[in-house]
């Protein structure tokens, strides 16, 4: 790390913010004109638009729906889960569809893996445009918790410091070009380094994650060196940086500017008499015995005095001074961090859109229906921004053949499909089934070819 007088001193390390970055001159223009070109939608409209493409209803529901009443209870549950909405609500905003039967369609939702692969499907086809390229490599994510307000006597509800109402968190992985690649509920308040290495490790969307940015909740030494060994860097937003230290092997001789914020303290020793069984935990986590939240939680700081917990502190203190080396040093590295970390802040205000209300005290007891809801509302959000993204890629390939405008990449690079403001999320649902049955109910297309042809059902 290059020593700058006014970086470190005898009170710590000092990291001056950095400026804010210029925009290019023809960005509110273009961007305005984007997305008038992409136009105004409603909800049902755009779903359908989606679902046409990825049929991830077929997932959900286990296999190709036979009636039109049938593909939309998956609707139904799919918005009785991801948002505020009850399934009286929903029973009210599509007409045809009773309480009852919403109800059995939301704890089909329940299971976790059909929508885990509904979530995979909408993600893999957000990044196959061209235009995900302008946003990132795909090797770069970011993790944090959102909080869904909650009811005060559900038994997981905590309260949020910042919002100061009872909430359920909700912790989900954003991509460098876009898209919730993993969710997973949690209770707020709790050391989240388990959670985002577990949602690195178990995702399936992104092809490979190198990199994941995390705020101070995120990290810990021990989560660090875990991180590494499963082939992840942590990249934290450390807070308090000034009263953080360098922490380097024992007996090591380090630049005199330096020393009032060197710790000394490695011991390597440590790192080799518990590498054997770290390489086991890490094993673990990657084989799928066990899960990054119980092994962080196993080895949390309770634990000081264990030879596994000693060698990964010890190798997460030195990782995380190689980290902190670059961080301050390399502006590059240090802007693209904090980006996207605001991308995970963009697709929060993207999913409060979305679910804007309370978990009422009657859901949210069980497992299950958190993971319903997470997977719900992060399904919901990703299908929104793909088919934003669909739609910017289509008036960007219109103009372009048209010859009306060429839109520069370091233009493209400002602009993300989390514009909300031409979606209406509320109001009675009409779900274009006329347009899209075709595709997402075919024994219903059979049936009416046959009766065209005069056929007889059988």
């Amino acid at each position: 790390m290059e020593a700058k007088a006014d970086l470190v001193d005898d009170q710590g390390i000092h990291l001056k913010a950095l400026e804010a970055e210029e925009t290019p001159p023809l960005l509110e223009t273009t961007k305005s004109e984007l997305f008038k070109a992409v136009g105004v939608t409603q909800l049902p409209e755009l779903i359908m638009a989606i679902d046409h493409e990825t049929r991830f209803s077929w997932r959900l529901l286990g296999r190709a729906p036979v009636t039109e009443a049938e593909l939309l209870l998956v609707y139904a549950a799919l918005l009785a889960h991801g948002t505020e909405l009850n399934a009286a609500s929903v029973a009210l905003m599509i007409p045809g569809l009773t309480e009852q039967a919403i109800a059995d369609a939301m704890r089909l939702l329940e299971d976790e893996g059909p929508l885990r692969e509904a979530n995979e499907l909408v993600v893999q086809f957000l990044h196959r445009h061209e235009v995900v390229k302008m946003w990132g490599e795909g090797t770069l994510a970011s993790s944090d918790a959102m909080s869904l307000e909650a009811s005060r006597y559900l038994w997981n509800a905590r309260v949020d410091p910042r919002r100061r109402t009872y909430a359920i968190g909700i912790y989900s992985h954003v991509l460098d070009q876009w898209g919730i690649i993993y969710d997973q509920p949690l209770v707020l308040h709790q050391r989240q380094a388990g959670a985002a290495i577990e949602g690195v490790v178990r995702q399936t969307a992104a092809a490979n994650v190198e990199r994941l940015a995390v705020d101070t909740h995120g990290y810990t030494d021990f989560g660090m060196a875990i991180g590494k060994l499963l082939g992840l860097d942590l990249c934290p937003r450390l807070s308090h940086l000034r009263d953080r230290r360098l922490h380097v092997p024992r007996r090591l001789s380090v630049p005199a500017v330096l020393a009032p914020v060197v710790e000394p303290d490695v011991s390597l020793s440590q790192v080799e008499a518990g590498w054997d069984q770290l390489i086991r935990v890490a094993a673990s986590i990657e084989g799928g015995w066990t899960s990054a939240v119980l092994a962080l939680t196993r080895f949390g700081a309770a634990s000081r005095a264990d030879p596994i917990h000693k060698a990964g502190s010890a190798l997460g203190k030195l990782l995380r001074t190689l980290f902190l080396c670059d961080f301050m040093s390399h502006e590059v590295f240090r802007r693209e961090v904090l980006r996207i970390l605001n991308h995970g802040e963009s697709v929060h205000t993207l999913q409060r859109a979305i679910h804007f209300g309370s978990i009422a005290a009657a859901r949210g007891r069980r497992r299950e229906e958190l993971v319903a809801i997470s997977g719900s509302l992060t399904l919901l959000a990703n299908v929104v921004m793909a088919w934003i993204t669909q739609r910017i890629q289509q008036v960007l390939d219109e103009w372009h053949h048209a010859g009306i405008r060429r839109v520069e990449p370091e233009i493209l690079r400002h602009i993300a499909p989390v514009h909300v403001q031409d979606i209406n999320f509320r109001g009675v649902m009409q779900f274009p089934l006329a347009r899209y049955r075709g595709r997402l109910i075919p024994a219903m297309s059979s049936r009416e070819r046959q009766g065209t042809n005069g056929d007889v059902p059988q």
